[in-house]
């Protein structure tokens, strides 16, 4: 227990450590613990119960991104870039709906994201007491695995009762301020979502790769899709109005969203090991990989379109991947951390009787570097870069777990999420050899390399092959990439598993003791003694802090408070918003600077002095890209897409003067949608809402 006295002094070395949050907009907010009376002095607004909880119901989980539900018949509003996969889906070697973009102009014609859910927040449940009781007095390894079965059991349970109402729900156990907190999310899930519209990848991401993460930007990072229930478009009372003047210089706007993940309150020991060992290896993955995907697309004009939507998500993570190295390369701000954590580290020392947790988490980084590699190549599956793999993974471990309790199973195959494995394998998403051959061989070249020639793993599967003739003979004797053989395993259980002789089913049982081991070793050396302490430095955090400031990032709900303003890049004002004129002036004609016909075609009726893209001081990360920018009043006057090379530093430490947030202004959606498409029915029914 942390007495009164030892808070007091963790009060004091803390102040620094977080008391940022105290200053400027920072923060990622859970909207059960906003800070309404601070955001009312700051910005003059008053964001009350019955304003959190409008757009908490109005605003929805996609996989990997958010949306917000803008018309009362279930139109979501969110980024192109998040609806990749579905085009993709529903594209070919011959026609990508990403190069022509898509309009339903009928309900009809709306076409299904087979892999795509959408998530509303409906009631959240306080469960620390319930773990806290289940873990007490366990060693790290032990109160790893009770904690894991609790959190396990409280989901199906909750899953359980709701499946008895009229609305069963999705439940999630999420984990706040590093173990401070934990809750049952529980979410109204929508499985059918369905393609409305979205423009031209050369207008939704103009300036490719070189303009990502920049500002000034011209993009209309837009898609509209509807959920349907019982094949009806869904009733969604509770959505948002948009204002399409869109905001204003220096006006208060509100970001809600699901943040994917920061590492904020990470030690400088596992800092460093993110540093020293895991960016640098992953960027030389990501950029060879680059270098043969962008190799790949030269060769034909189907091979551009087959690789289009991996190679953006790879530009964009290894963009990602550098500015974060960069950031933990910056001495001055790891300096400053390491202050601070040393102040915290000698108050808990002072009054503790749980010894030292820093060094515990130090220790358990040691063996993190060990195991990196051959858990990354084996466990990590970057050894087995194949879509094929992973199908055959899912059916091989699918097969083990599914017969075991509930509670004992691998977290990734508890009956919560086994629905959205079985909706994955029955897409219908298109798999190419070719593509497939070109990641899975360069991965088996790049395991042999890291791991050496003589590892076990290597020796087995290359002793007779090179990683090229391997790739090919696994390839072309899996028949995964056919949805009904994926989903006739799945329901065939273990003993079809064992009867297969597809060749990747093979490979993902021939590897699977080992990487099961290495993710067991992993567990019980790395997580459990890091997820022990770092609940007690949260412990110590939490008691003189409490909910004061907010918790990391975990891709749960989150509200941020910022301003529409630019920031000052050496010496020279970027102002916060662009117009459409720079859009023509910036075309070449050439990718990714090139305007698609439609808009040259329609330039003569557009408004060229209307802003395109707006800047904030708001507070993202990944997972907020499709988030609602929201006015004081809740209306929706921008679409968030990106931030500016500056907020990738933010997964670990919040920059005021620079980070800012990047959306798409209100303004340009109607532009788009009434002078360029011809959507008419579609902005109908965005203004009817009105």
């Amino acid at each position: 227990m942390w007495t009164r006295r030892l808070a007091s002094a963790v009060l004091a070395a803390a102040a620094a450590l977080l008391g940022s949050a105290a200053v400027a907009d920072e923060g990622m907010w859970t909207f059960d613990n906003f800070p309404r009376q601070a955001v009312a002095e700051r910005h003059g607004v008053d964001i009350d119960a019955r304003w959190l909880e409008r757009v908490r119901l109005a605003t929805a989980r996609l996989s990997g991104c958010t949306s917000s539900f803008v018309s009362p018949t279930g139109l979501l509003l969110t980024n192109h870039h998040c609806v990749e996969g579905c085009l993709a889906e529903h594209s070919s070697r011959e026609r990508s709906l990403n190069e022509t973009g898509f309009l339903a102009r009928q309900r009809e014609e709306e076409i299904r994201c087979s892999t795509q859910i959408a998530d509303v927040l409906t009631e959240l449940e306080q469960i620390t007491p319930k773990v806290a009781a289940a873990t007490r007095g366990l060693d790290d390894r032990a109160a790893k695995e009770r904690r894991r079965e609790t959190l396990t059991n409280l989901e199906q349970s909750c899953e359980d009762t709701s499946a008895k109402s009229r609305s069963p729900l999705k439940c999630e156990a999420v984990t706040l301020y590093g173990g401070g907190q934990y809750w049952l999310y529980k979410y109204r899930r929508y499985t059918d979502v369905r393609l409305v519209f979205t423009p031209e990848d050369a207008v939704a991401a103009f300036g490719g790769d070189p303009d990502n993460f920049q500002f000034p930007r011209w993009c209309l990072d837009m898609a509209l899709l509807r959920v349907y229930v019982d094949g009806r478009p869904a009733q969604t009372p509770n959505h948002l109005r948009i204002d399409f003047d869109g905001p204003k210089e220096g006006a208060t706007v509100l970001v809600a969203g699901h943040p994917g993940s920061t590492d904020r309150q990470l030690t400088v020991a596992e800092l460093e090991t993110l540093r020293n060992e895991v960016l640098p290896k992953t960027l030389l993955r990501s950029a060879e990989l680059r270098g043969r995907y962008l190799q790949f697309a030269k060769t034909s004009d189907a091979a551009a379109r087959i690789v289009s939507d991996s190679l953006n998500g790879l530009e964009n993570s290894l963009k990602v991947q550098r500015r974060l190295l960069d950031a933990l390369l910056d001495d001055r701000m790891l300096a400053a951390k390491r202050e601070q954590e040393t102040a915290l580290r000698a108050s808990v020392a002072r009054g503790s009787a749980v010894g030292d947790p820093w060094a515990r988490i130090e220790a358990a980084q040691q063996t993190e570097a060990a195991l990196l590699l051959p858990y990354t190549y084996l466990e990590d599956a970057a050894g087995f870069n194949s879509r094929l793999f992973r199908s055959a993974r899912t059916l091989v471990r699918g097969a083990a777990e599914r017969p075991k309790p509930n509670a004992e199973r691998l977290r990734e195959y508890r009956d919560a999420a086994l629905p959205r494995i079985e909706q994955n394998l029955a897409s219908a998403a298109p798999i190419y050899p070719e593509l497939e051959q070109l990641t899975l061989s360069y991965s088996l070249e790049r395991m042999r390399e890291w791991l050496g020639p003589d590892a076990p793993i290597v020796r087995r599967l290359l002793a007779a092959e090179s990683p090229d003739s391997l790739a090919a003979k696994l390839i072309g004797g899996s028949k995964l990439a056919d949805p009904a053989v994926r989903v006739a395993l799945w329901k065939g259980g273990q003993r079809a598993v064992d009867a297969s002789s597809d060749t990747m089913i093979e490979l993902a049982r021939s590897v699977d003791a080992e990487a099961r081991a290495l993710r067991k070793r992993h567990e019980d050396e790395v997580e459990a003694p890091v997820e022990v302490a770092s609940e007690q430095i949260a412990a110590a955090r939490f008691a003189a802090l409490g909910t004061s400031v907010y918790p990391d990032a975990t891709f749960t709900l989150r509200l941020s408070v910022g301003t529409v303003r630019g920031w000052d890049e050496h010496g020279s004002a970027v102002p916060p918003f662009t117009t459409l004129d720079r859009l023509f002036e910036r075309a070449t004609g050439r990718a990714p600077f090139a305007v698609p016909e439609r808009w040259l075609a329609a330039r003569p009726r557009l408004d060229l002095m209307t802003r395109v893209n707006v800047a904030t001081d708001n507070d993202i990360v990944g997972g907020n890209s499709g988030s609602p920018l929201l006015d004081a009043k809740g209306d929706v006057v921008g679409l968030i897409f990106d931030g500016n090379i500056h907020s990738i530093s933010g997964s670990y430490w919040f920059d005021e003067a620079k980070n800012r947030a990047v959306a798409v202004d209100a303004a340009y959606l109607r532009e788009a949608l009434t002078k360029v498409y011809g959507a008419s029915n579609l902005f109908e029914e965005l203004s009817s809402s009105h």
